[in-house]
């Protein structure tokens, strides 16, 4: 996918068309698929999102490596551009002409595999037997509900840390060493920096998203991912207390309208305490606002659960590939351990390979900024989870935070808000 921030949302593959056959093959073949067992050979593609631009020779380099280690493999490097790749995908998927492997995030994955187009890594022997090499989490990660089994090799992980304002928490009475880690002590730190500063100080500049609920503790969905649950009496509770943050100042005025930049700018001209960030946030605090950067926090997002969030990145296997064994050796190739570490090296998000966070590169500050957060989010990425729904749509979530927003304003009972998020969200996934 993309490299961006982590707090970006990924494009959704809303519908897949209900013509959908399980036919044809991105390879130089067609037919019906074939064996993962044996010998690798023949030609294959493989499709990455977005990625051409930035990492070309890498990708280049990849590539020429296998077709040595497998000199009766070729391989076709594909690259779509950002926009549209969720549409691009269902296209090839409809016309027979889906890559032997691609790349695909969660959300992209599910309506590939719930067609019979992606391969069950679980139940596939060439493909299971590697299983171990990667953490739990990541393989979790790409495992989706109500399909039994993973359904992409995990590839790169990213995560977001959260900065905090040490001077703002200082001026409250608050000790800038120990930040909130629970939701429970989120909420008690947004009031007491509402009240010590009289309201113009908020703790937060968001409204709360579907990780949030997932981060409280809430169960978003019933087992096989049929039915949201989000407005069970846990869900209404987080959104009671983000009703009454809002009401009280802890919540920034304008989270109802507020976009990630947004939200940025107002950290940067110290008007809200705490918001997510990145390595290349630092560069600007330290020109910009340097006595933010002299007094910046970096710490995990709260949660209930002892799990941060993470976000998951897979090669998926085309099911009908005329070249099934050569797709598995390529997609495991490019996603082990040496080839994770040496792309994550190059830009920041992290490797899914078992060990690989414990490396120095991860664990030890080298006194640069990106190696303060890099080390900060390594850290968080351990017992990680994906807390977004696969099945949830950018649609479903525009629902969510619309509802959220009439429960702020007091124009609905936060439990009659998420009924009808939930309600209307579930009458989008029958639709598909």
């Amino acid at each position: 996918m993309p490299i961006s921030r982590p707090r970006v949302a990924v494009a959704s593959l809303l519908v897949l068309p209900l013509t959908l056959t399980a036919c044809g093959s991105g390879g130089d073949g067609g037919g019906g698929g074939s064996s993962a067992d044996g010998k690798p050979e023949g030609t294959i593609t493989f499709q990455t999102w977005n990625l051409r631009t930035k990492f070309k020779d890498y990708f280049d380099g990849l590539v020429k490596d296998f077709e040595r280690q497998n000199p009766g493999v070729k391989v076709k490097w594909l690259d779509q551009p950002a926009e549209h790749y969720a549409d691009k995908l269902s296209a090839e998927a409809g016309g027979g002409t889906l890559p032997d492997v691609v790349n695909v995030s969660p959300d992209l994955s599910f309506p590939l595999a719930k067609a019979g187009m992606l391969t069950n890594l679980d139940k596939e022997k060439a493909a299971a037997r590697f299983k171990g090499e990667y953490t739990p989490e990541a393989w979790q990660g790409n495992t989706l509900p109500g399909l039994d089994g993973s359904y992409a090799f995990p590839w790169y992980l990213n995560t977001g840390p959260l900065f905090y304002n040490k001077a703002l928490f200082r001026s409250s009475g608050l000790d800038p060493e120990k930040p909130p880690k629970s939701y429970e002590e989120l909420f008690a730190t947004a009031m007491t920096m509402a009240e010590k500063s009289g309201g113009r100080t908020a703790t937060l500049a968001n409204t709360p998203s579907i990780e949030d609920f997932g981060r409280y503790g809430v169960q978003l969905m019933n087992h096989d991912a049929t039915r949201f649950t989000y407005n069970e009496p846990k869900g209404v509770e987080l959104l009671s207390k983000y009703k009454e943050l809002y009401d009280r100042g802890g919540l920034d005025p304008q989270a109802l309208t507020n976009s990630a930049e947004k939200s940025g700018q107002k950290f940067l001209e110290q008007k809200v305490a705490m918001n997510p960030g990145g390595a290349h946030d630092l560069e600007t605090f330290k020109k910009n606002a340097p006595s933010l950067y002299r007094e910046l926090g970096i710490t995990d997002a709260p949660n209930n659960t002892g799990k941060p969030n993470m976000y998951v990145m897979g090669l998926a296997v085309n099911e009908h590939s005329a070249h099934k064994a050569a797709a598995v050796a390529f997609a495991h190739f490019v996603t082990a351990k040496e080839n994770q570490e040496a792309f994550a090296h190059k830009v920041a998000v992290f490797p899914s390979t078992r060990g690989s966070l414990d490396d120095p590169y991860w664990t030890a500050d080298d006194g640069t900024d990106e190696g303060r957060v890099r080390v900060a989010s390594a850290k968080m990425l351990k017992g990680a989870v994906n807390y977004t729904p696969v099945v949830m749509s950018d649609e479903m979530k525009t629902v969510l935070k619309n509802e959220v927003a009439k429960a702020l304003q007091g124009r609905k009972s936060p439990r009659q808000a998420l009924d009808d998020a939930a309600a209307q969200s579930d009458k989008l996934l029958e639709r598909g």
